[in-house]
């Protein structure tokens, strides 16, 4: 009898992990907590490639040899059951490397606690300016297992730190390294085991790139002999950086003592900010170990649109700034925008995941003139705010509701005064308020609509 695997989950990835296997042959079972519309209707696509669906299984279904889960979290009981009978498990983009086939495009990996999603689509804009045909995939975009199957030049893949917990013999032609901050402690355990998870990425690299400005993405990388970091400052032989206003290369050129070559202008960053030019010098060095020229590096970038909710300018209303940075969802991704801007009406709060505030608050005291929080964990902030910024005031909405964002906004809008930035930067999770970061986002720019509505009728 032929071997079968289990799926854990009929989310995207989950789907396409089901199918391609069926297609491919294999014996499949499906389990899924949730019997909601959308997974009735993917159980019941799939059942037509003969993959049957348990719905609120809590055991892994018997016989099963493997099990490829999307995330599930190694002290998920399902999880934990199946490794204690011997069950090999794995994840989607593990799977996705096993399958891809002969001559397959090559990966350009990257992961990080910030970042990511930002960075891997300005490699995927610079390897498409370059002429290669390539895709971003993995913790974004299209599931790597449907990708591998493709014919791609190249695959930009996303990894997160639970793709990279149940991978174990990925090798991409290149890895980066974008930063390293305490996140999703709640589901690895520790910082230790969150930063082990990370370093997966670099064990069969053949290229190890690395943030040579945050010292624990160094300390990853330090290991490997030969690794090309990236800088803000002044590169040193070997590296990216940053000379006036100019992004150059000393690593992938002829003569990396002596030489360097222009790659793009800081004007060429979009959005501006710092955190920003160190996500687009990870994409050059990314793009450039796949020999890339300097001037599709350049297109790549100008061609580049960022996503939402990434430092989004929302509105200028009565000389104050609103910008939209609701993918802040742990304290390292708000600690970047919130030095990004010199006076602000900071609007955070959300489910800090176990994460510590205290540092993040100490660092952009000078900066606040006012806080606006919101969410379950926003006590804690409240707790740093007093400690370090005792003299900045605070403003507490503890509505629930996702009405409470016109309450937030017009709070904040009270706080400033002309020059100041309202920045939503919640170094939270949203799920406590929101359906996901997006919909925080959305709401809050909503708000801030209503808000130049108001003082425009009121005129």
């Amino acid at each position: 009898m032929t071997s079968l695997t289990c799926v854990a989950g009929l989310g995207v990835s989950g789907t396409a992990v089901a199918r391609a296997l069926a297609e491919r042959g294999e014996r499949v079972v499906v389990v899924e907590a949730v019997e909601g519309e959308r997974q009735l209707a993917a159980a019941g696509e799939l059942a037509g490639l003969g993959v049957e669906t348990l719905f609120g299984a809590t055991e892994p279904p018997a016989g099963i040899t493997r099990l490829v889960t999307t995330g599930w979290a190694p002290h998920h009981p399902m999880i934990a059951a199946a490794l204690a009978a011997g069950v090999e498990v794995i994840g989607e983009v593990e799977l996705a490397w096993r399958l891809r086939p002969a001559q397959a495009a090559p990966w350009l990996a990257l992961t990080g606690t910030n970042g990511k999603t930002t960075a891997v689509r300005m490699l995927t804009a610079i390897l498409l300016a370059a002429g290669r045909k390539a895709v971003a995939v993995g913790n974004v975009g299209l599931p790597v297992v449907r990708a591998v199957a493709e014919p791609y030049d190249a695959l930009a893949v996303e990894l997160s730190s639970f793709q990279l917990h149940w991978s174990s013999t990925l090798a991409p032609h290149a890895a980066a390294v974008l930063n390293l901050a305490p996140d999703h402690l709640d589901w690895h355990g520790s910082m230790e085991e969150y930063a082990a998870a990370k370093a997966r990425i670099y064990e069969r690299a053949g290229t190890v790139i690395y943030n040579a400005d945050d010292p624990e993405a160094a300390r990853l990388a330090a290991p490997y002999p030969g690794a090309v970091g990236f800088t803000l400052r002044v590169p040193r032989s070997g590296q990216l950086g940053v000379v006036e206003d100019l992004l150059v290369d000393r690593a992938f050129v002829d003569d990396p003592v002596e030489a360097a070559e222009e790659l793009a202008t800081l004007a060429d960053v979009r959005p501006f900010a710092p955190h920003n030019v160190a996500n687009a010098l990870a994409a050059a060095a990314l793009a450039r170990s796949l020999g890339v020229p300097s001037e599709a590096v350049r297109r790549g970038l100008r061609d580049f649109v960022p996503d939402p909710h990434r430092l989004s300018h929302v509105d200028r209303i009565g000389e104050v700034d609103y910008i939209d940075d609701s993918k802040a969802t742990n304290p390292h991704a708000a600690a970047a925008a919130l030095a990004s801007y010199r006076s602000i009406v900071w609007v955070a709060g959300g489910q800090l995941k176990g994460a510590d505030v205290d540092e993040l608050v100490r660092e952009a005291a000078p900066r606040l003139r006012g806080v606006v929080l919101l969410g379950v964990d926003r006590g804690r902030i409240a707790e740093a705010v007093a400690r370090h910024a005792p003299n900045v005031p605070v403003v507490d909405i503890a509505d629930r509701e996702t009405g409470a964002m016109e309450r937030v906004v017009a709070e904040a809008a009270r706080l400033a005064s002309p020059g100041d930035t309202v920045l939503l930067s919640p170094s939270g999770a949203s799920l406590d308020m929101f359906a996901n970061y997006p919909a925080r986002g959305e709401a809050f720019a909503r708000a801030v609509r209503e808000l130049r509505l108001r003082r425009e009728h009121d005129r």
